[in-house]
């Protein structure tokens, strides 16, 4: 909702001192020139980004309008089910856990939580560390590096969208440019004709020009800054997940180690202490 206000008062901003001014709306329509500016930048993003992170840039603007994917009750969902999972671990050994590691998707555990089952990349995340945790002796310091290794890439491939859309928005304004070189052009062919024909070329070269930097500035660029700060934020479940498994293989119990990754998430949606106190002794 905020995106679309944020648009709303960029155009009303521009256009509202635009008539202030005296200014024809008529003389900023220039079709051709959103051809030359728009065609240009959608035919560069096309060449210089993979197909995946094509398909990823789409999923992700559309996305990006409904806020962050995770809201306060995904969250303690999670760590509802780590704690569900640490708990098992503790008192049966992690051995107990396979059954639900190797099939989530028939644990009664993961059933539990819906949501969370559904989503594939967090289900996998999670159960890839508890794997290795079960299947090997591995110490602390020896798994951190390899998490840090697994969410580096999952941060990579999340903000991959906002940076070639950044990228977009850094050329829209040349892209401007070329379409005011091709209206100057145009305009000097135009010389000998009468002073108005000449004076509406000059204005759509300019408004090419305008259009380049409003575009870039005004909306690309403020779009990918949107993506990337919903990716940053998302992100911090997995950040969670890491920092309660490490604990727990740090020997700290489970309700500790909840705490830790508690203490991870961000401000707006993180519960408070007592909060989630209390809600973790209502779970199993």
């Amino acid at each position: 909702m905020l995106i679309l206000i944020g648009f709303f008062v960029v155009i009303a901003s521009v256009l509202g001192g635009y008539l202030g001014a005296h200014g024809r709306l008529g003389a900023l329509w220039q079709p051709y020139e959103v051809v030359i500016i728009g065609g240009a930048a959608v035919g560069a993003f096309l060449v210089g980004t993979p197909a995946k992170t094509v398909k990823q840039t789409l999923k992700a603007t559309v996305a990006v309008f409904k806020g962050p994917r995770y809201k306060q009750q995904d969250y303690i969902d999670v760590l509802s089910l780590l704690y569900e999972l640490l708990n098992k671990a503790r008192r049966e050994g992690f051995m107990s856990l396979e059954d639900h590691v190797e099939k989530p998707g028939e644990s009664p555990i993961f059933a539990n939580y819906p949501k969370v089952q559904a989503d594939h990349h967090l289900v996998d995340f999670i159960t890839d560390c508890l794997r290795l945790m079960i299947g090997s002796n591995i110490e602390p310091h020896e798994l951190e590096p390899l998490l840090e290794l697994e969410l580096d890439k999952h941060h990579a491939e999340a903000l991959a969208p906002s940076q070639v859309l950044t990228k977009v928005a850094d050329g829209l304004p040349g892209f401007g440019i070329v379409a005011a070189v091709l209206g100057i052009v145009i305009t000097m062919g135009a010389i000998g004709g009468p002073i108005e024909e000449v004076g509406a070329h000059v204005a759509g070269a300019l408004v090419g020009t305008f259009l380049g930097i409003l575009m870039g500035y005004g909306f690309v660029g403020p779009m990918a800054a949107a993506m990337e700060a919903r990716a940053e934020q998302d992100s911090r479940i997995y950040e969670s997940v890491k920092t309660a498994l490490l604990a727990c293989l740090r020997g700290y119990n489970p309700k500790i180690a909840l705490e830790f990754a508690r203490k991870t998430l961000p401000s707006d949606v993180r519960p408070a202490f007592s909060e989630f106190e209390q809600h973790l002794k209502t779970v199993k």
